[in-house]
């Protein structure tokens, strides 16, 4: 019943959101600030769906370049990463998204950066578009750099796209890793908690295109060590209320 239930109420805000925000991003198509906004209203999403967000957002200069990477782990990511996203920031997404029925066109009106992965001459070109974008016009980028939704298998090698758009602006790589999502059931009326946090920027200066695997590198291993940490902490918080 609360599964049917929760059901109803998610595709009622989804409309809601889609007329709401498709209006919004109309009369100022392409905002930098627009990202922002719509991933605002999803966040508030997160209480209906039974989950406690606690937030750890790093103090940062929004005026400020940065690329955020995150880890991907499933549809929830929408209502849960989406309140860290800071304002002038917009997100990377599958061209292919462009395809589905009035999200896609909100996405791209929105601000959002559709690529061509399944093309790696198109999708470099476009990163190498986007380092110069980040340049020119001071926008930060969020990125999952997994490429895929990683469905509990922990955090999935990072591909180097992100990292390149960083070196080649000059931009730091700010890391912001979400607990674990595995848990979460429509059909449960608590879901507990979920703890994001932003780690600290990683400058990028003087580093070089032969330093991409490197830096990718370093930030999986924090990445997957800060994963860790809040699993054991969520955990902690969950398990007097599963007794």
């Amino acid at each position: 019943m609360l599964l049917v239930f929760r059901s109803l109420i998610l595709a009622f805000l989804l409309v809601l959101v889609t007329i709401g925000g498709g209006l919004y991003c109309l009369l100022r198509p392409r905002h930098r600030n627009n990202v922002h906004f719509m991933a605002s209203i999803f966040s508030k999403v997160a209480p209906i769906l039974g989950i406690k967000l606690i937030i750890r957002d790093k103090k940062h200069d929004d005026a400020k370049p940065q690329v955020f990477v995150g880890n991907h782990q499933n549809n929830f990511d929408l209502f849960t990463h989406t309140a860290v996203v800071p304002k002038g920031t917009v997100s990377l997404g599958k061209k292919s998204l462009a395809w589905i029925p009035f999200f896609g066109q909100i996405y791209w009106l929105s601000g959002n950066i559709l690529i061509n992965r399944s093309n790696r001459h198109s999708a470099v070109s476009t990163m190498s578009k986007v380092a110069e974008k980040i340049k020119q016009t001071g926008l930060s980028v969020w990125i999952f750099p997994e490429g895929t939704r990683s469905r509990g298998r922990g955090l999935l090698p990072l591909k180097s796209g992100a990292f390149h758009t960083a070196i080649q602006s000059g931009a730091p790589i700010v890391p912001v890793v979400a607990s674990s999502q595995d848990h979460i059931k429509l059909n449960r009326w608590n879901n507990g908690v979920v703890i994001i946090e932003m780690l600290e920027p990683i400058a990028t200066n003087g580093l070089e295109k032969n330093d991409v695997r490197q830096l990718a590198d370093n930030v999986h291993q924090k990445m997957k060590h800060k994963l860790e940490e809040l699993n054991q902490e969520a955990q902690l918080m969950m398990r007097p209320q599963t007794q």
